[in-house]
């Protein structure tokens, strides 16, 4: 397992096994693109902010495969990077939307699913751009669920793929993560697999396999999954891409020395100029917010982002 830097954007969309750590939260990411193929449709992301507070994680599966998503998969690492800074998600996922938008006429579309980790106070912010949903582990309870919304003021209609329609208010809600628990996120290819009779697995089905795999051991999980799956039915797993993305709250919350904190807008200055050269505008600008800013000097900031509160679950505008 690797550990991630600050400002540091991993992933892409090909042929991955592997694990990274970073400040608050570890992850694990399986992707194998379809075929003999080194690159596929599948598409993962995780970056880390210039404090090391926010970790924004993304799945997205794009219509196509190898090559003709290489364009795309570069896009949306340069948006992952100019939102780095960022504890809000909104405008990430607005800007994404817009990007499939300008290419829905060549029939280019994708699903996503974008989570932010914000590591002082173990909450992940979850939107889902009709990709299937995540599934929750609680270490507590000891048992899986899907990670859904459970309140909603009026059905949303937004939590379409991307690019299908002119979006800006996709739904996103907040939940606060214990230690130990994990949340996995998957492409079709598993709710598409099938059972010995033919029927699909689907949310359910593969929530009932995530119940009969020990959770103890999140390094051996994905692999575990991957082979209760395969098994099933002839030709799970072997259509299409393949992309399994796992993290957990670890409990290393980032202390950050004065030192450091007053090294990040370094970081991001040496970051824009990076980017100003280029002649793009990716650098990782930050969120103007009290709890951006001020948080990244001062602790207390962290504890107004509440994005479990009621009042923060409303849609992202």
């Amino acid at each position: 397992m690797q550990t991630m830097q600050c400002m540091e954007v991993w992933g892409g969309n090909g042929l991955v096994d592997s694990g990274v750590s970073m400040a608050g939260l570890d992850a694990w990411v399986f992707s194998r693109p379809f075929g003999q193929s080194q690159t596929g449709g599948d598409v993962h992301y995780v970056s880390s902010c210039a404090t090391g507070r926010i970790t924004r994680l993304l799945v997205a599966d794009v219509s196509g495969h190898g090559a003709e998503v290489a364009d795309v998969a570069a896009d949306l690492r340069r948006l992952m990077r100019r939102f780095i800074n960022y504890i809000d998600q909104g405008a990430f996922v607005r800007e994404m939307n817009g990007q499939f938008s300008a290419l829905s006429q060549s029939g280019r579309f994708a699903t996503a699913l974008v989570t932010t980790f914000f590591a002082p106070t173990n909450e992940v912010s979850v939107c889902n751009a009709g990709h299937p949903p995540p599934l929750h582990y609680s270490a507590k309870k000891r048992t899986w669920s899907v990670l859904e919304s459970k309140q909603r003021d009026s059905p949303s209609a937004a939590n379409i793929p991307l690019g299908i329609a002119d979006v800006d208010d996709y739904e996103q809600f907040g939940v606060r993560l214990a230690v130990g628990d994990l949340v996995l996120c998957y492409t079709d290819s598993l709710i598409e697999s099938r059972y010995a009779g033919g029927e699909m697995l689907g949310v359910a089905g593969l929530l009932q396999v995530a119940r009969g795999i020990e959770a103890a051991n999140p390094t051996e999980f994905v692999h575990a999954l991957l082979d209760a799956v395969a098994p099933l039915h002839r030709g799970n797993l072997e259509g299409d891409d393949v992309t399994v993305l796992l993290f957990r709250p670890n409990g290393m919350a980032p202390c950050v020395p004065m030192r450091d904190r007053l090294l990040a807008p370094w970081r991001i200055i040496r970051s824009l100029t990076r980017s100003a050269l280029r002649g793009g505008r990716d650098g990782g600008f930050p969120e103007i917010s009290v709890a951006n800013i001020g948080g990244a000097l001062f602790s207390r900031f962290n504890r107004r982002t509440g994005l479990t509160r009621e009042k923060r679950r409303s849609a992202i505008r």
